[in-house]
């Protein structure tokens, strides 16, 4: 069982993500999909890499945590949202990342979920089936298949970020987020220069205090402390328990794009 003290951290969590999806889609007004991804970990990277020490756990695990959870997750998101993809449904569709999680946990980790989770989870997952079957508007292919690369993407994540709590000798959340960012961004920035080439300046030339502020919940909110200390809760809790927190997390994203959007 989760201490109440981190079961109100793990719903302050899914809540500022779940309103992240309504931010994103009015940061992606002014800048493009890839261009946003960079800024987001150039933020959530610089200057801390110079100030918060890198978890003692070989480099290739935190450049694998960084491209799946980070460079990949928000990749697939942020392009496939440009594409068609609501922010309610984005919201929605993004917490298949809690069965990823789960089944990659128990075949790599060797967790055994207990059957009242499992049968939990499924319940919420039909919920989550029924809202999806009652949405209006046009959704397209593309958007959808990026959504659940992000969320494939997020599960390995999950499982990898568990890997290296468990090898490192001192906790280190924070570090683990800003290096990991570190490792997002060439990826992330490499793509966005083949795609996108001098654009990716001008799009954030002319920026309007709603861009702006939606890049600073994005980077500060949503990024440092959020995934700092989900972090936290899956070094502390086994997988099974912590992932499916996020199927709160559309309840949050479909309230927030109602009120914002």
């Amino acid at each position: 069982m989760m201490r109440s003290r981190d079961l109100l951290l793990a719903l302050v969590i899914v809540f500022i993500w779940g309103v992240n999806f309504a931010i994103i889609k009015l940061g992606l007004r002014q800048v493009s999909p890839l261009a946003l991804g960079v800024a987001r970990f150039v933020l959530a990277a610089f200057p801390w890499i110079f100030l918060v020490k890198r978890p003692d756990v070989p480099l290739r695990q935190i450049a694998l945590y960084g491209v799946l959870i980070f460079a990949m997750q928000f990749g697939f998101l942020f392009t496939g949202m440009k594409l068609g993809m609501s922010a309610g449904l984005s919201s929605l569709v993004l917490q298949l990342q809690v069965f990823f999680t789960i089944g990659l946990s128990v075949f790599l980790l060797g967790e055994r979920p207990a059957l009242w989770q499992l049968a939990g989870a499924a319940l919420a997952f039909g919920g989550v089936g029924v809202v999806a079957l009652n949405i209006g508007g046009d959704v397209t292919a593309i958007g959808l298949v990026l959504l659940i690369a992000a969320a494939a993407s997020w599960g390995a994540g999950n499982v990898v970020s568990k890997q290296i709590s468990q090898r490192a000798t001192t906790a280190n959340v924070l570090g683990l987020v800003v290096w990991g960012s570190l490792f997002a961004l060439p990826p992330l920035l490499a793509v966005t220069l083949m795609l996108e080439g001098r654009q990716l300046l001008d799009s954030f030339t002319g920026l309007d205090w709603v861009s702006v502020a939606s890049i600073g919940y994005i980077v500060y909110l949503s990024t440092l402390f959020c995934f700092a200390a989900w972090s936290g809760l899956l070094a502390r809790y086994p997988v099974s328990t912590v992932a499916p927190f996020t199927l709160l997390v559309p309840v949050f994203g479909f309230l927030g794009s109602a009120v914002l959007l």
